[in-house]
């Protein structure tokens, strides 16, 4: 694996880069599903439909549910809140770190690497996951599906996390686990490591090439010439 120069700042994707969201956002889509009379989808299945905000989340599930039906009016809309309200209840205990990602944070911020957040997450369910696994206090910003017009693939967030941090496209390392990062990254001209176990529709994330392709969070720390260690294993 070859090493970058000059990185100053790191932004992350959260879910399927940071964390295990399925089971909740599993738990709140099949609710959701479970109250309009609906099949369940399951956790398999909605981790194929991870990655591009709570609207396109929510829109295949009541898709893959209805099957050929077409939805009755105002169906998406219920669907959308009834999500909302659920993952309410079921985000922060239906989310889990990696593995190696506290300690590889922590040892990131004892080295003065700036790090972001870049999610299309709905913002308001952010932080409170954040504070919850104990990791929030490790970020410099955090920049949700809501803090933003355009959500990656489009390259905005990221030209945001460069503005707010003060850094120059080459030194940001963006770490994602899906081709909406990689694209997102690509297009904002900032190198990318993308992670293989996270949520990628079904695909193995090196189709998408990203400039590094890391099977363990700890490997990001030795692209940017930090050391690894038995700790972040």
């Amino acid at each position: 694996m070859g090493k970058l120069e000059g990185i100053k700042g790191i932004a992350f994707d959260l879910d399927g880069t940071l964390i295990d969201s399925a089971p909740g956002l599993t738990d709140a889509i099949d609710s959701a599903l479970y109250a309009l009379e609906l099949p369940a989808a399951g956790e398999d299945r909605v981790t194929t439909w991870i990655g591009n905000g709570a609207d396109i989340l929510v829109e295949r599930a009541l898709t893959w549910a209805l099957k050929d039906k077409s939805p009755q009016d105002g169906q998406p809309g219920m669907m959308r809140r009834l999500f909302d309200t659920y993952y309410a209840q079921y985000a922060e205990e239906g989310s889990y770190l990696f593995p190696a990602v506290a300690d590889t944070l922590k040892t990131l911020r004892e080295h003065g690497v700036k790090m972001a957040i870049v999610t299309n997450k709905p913002t308001p369910f952010v932080r409170p996951i954040l504070e919850t696994l104990g990791i929030a206090d490790y970020f410099d910003l955090v920049i949700g599906g809501d803090d933003v017009a355009a959500k990656k693939p489009h390259p905005a967030p990221l030209y945001l996390v460069l503005g707010k941090l003060g850094l120059y496209p080459h030194e940001l390392l963006f770490v994602g686990d899906s081709r909406n990062d990689i694209q997102a990254a690509k297009a904002a001209t900032v190198s990318v490591a993308g992670m293989t176990y996270g949520y990628n529709y079904g695909e193995s994330i090196t189709l998408s090439q990203p400039d590094f392709v890391c099977d363990r969070f700890s490997d990001l720390l030795p692209i940017i010439g930090l050391p690894h260690n038995d700790n972040q294993e």
